[in-house]
């Protein structure tokens, strides 16, 4: 199944989409998708009992009122050497608040005095069932909701030269675009086998395959869970591959009017305009 919700900002309504590819309102099942329904809905639904909706509008984020984004910095070995960074040892852990998450299409603002705003496409893992302690990556396999896309837009000079933690260039507002949708686990063979691209203004930036990862989704889970609690609609953020800014000189980071278009194999495309706080 996709798992989705249209409609203007902060009125989205859910939708589900089988194998016929016609999307439908799930508001027969449930009033939205959010960390308490996602469960129920994952368990299973009639289709052919629910309406069809015949043209969706603006697509929001896949789940409403998610508790945390979890982010894994240098993931991909590619983006590890264009940075000069050594290869973690283990996964590289930050937060993203939860209020940074928009939907695919909507404006990313660049933060004010910002010079160095970059852009990182990701695979986003939706978790479906608590994960606490888990035995090992069986266990974490089963606690995948679905994919989905992520732009990890972030503040360079914010994040790595103003002192402290990432969190300052991670942080600002519009910078974590999620969806279309949320794909499944069950349609995913191999999130281990997906193609991620990303351009600016038509120029391909980013063209990298989830193979390059370090640790893998269901490592990334099993790690986290010795450390925190992930909940159902949690979003892990797993990585980037090379192609941002920072890693290549000369690249130019975005600026207001540019357009930064993303997608991973199977799990749509993104589309947003860059505009100025």
């Amino acid at each position: 199944m996709r798992l989705a919700r249209h409609g203007t900002a902060g009125a989205e309504q859910p939708l589900v989409q089988g194998p016929d590819g016609v999307w439908r309102d799930l508001r027969p099942v449930v009033a939205d998708l959010t960390p308490a329904t996602l469960p129920q809905v994952l368990s299973g639904v009639a289709l052919d009992e629910l309406p069809v909706v015949a043209a969706p509008g603006r697509f929001g984020t896949p789940v409403a009122g998610i508790g945390k984004v979890v982010c894994i910095g240098l993931n991909y070995r590619d983006h590890a050497a264009e940075t000069g960074a050594q290869l973690p040892e283990e996964p590289i852990v930050f937060l993203k608040t939860s209020d940074t998450v928009v939907g695919p299409d909507d404006e990313v603002l660049i933060p004010r005095r910002s010079v160095k705003t970059d852009y990182e496409v990701e695979l986003a893992v939706v978790i479906g069932r608590q994960a606490r302690y888990l035995a090992d990556e069986a266990a974490a396999a089963a606690c995948v909701a679905g994919y989905s896309i992520s732009n990890d837009v972030s503040e360079r000079e914010f994040q790595l030269e103003r002192g402290g933690q990432w969190d300052k260039g991670k942080n600002c507002e519009t910078f974590n675009p999620l969806g279309p949708w949320l794909v499944t686990a069950d349609e995913v063979a191999d999130p281990q086998a997906l193609g991620l691209r990303l351009w600016v203004n038509g120029q391909l930036r980013q063209d990298g395959s989830t193979q390059d990862m370090i640790f893998g989704v269901h490592h990334l889970i099993w790690y986290l869970s010795q450390f925190m609690v992930l909940q159902p609609g949690d979003v892990i953020n797993t990585g980037t591959p090379a192609g941002v800014a920072l890693g290549r000189a000369g690249q130019p980071y975005l600026q207001e009017g540019d357009i930064v278009e993303l997608e991973i194999d199977g799990l749509g495309r993104q589309r947003q305009t860059i505009g100025q706080a």
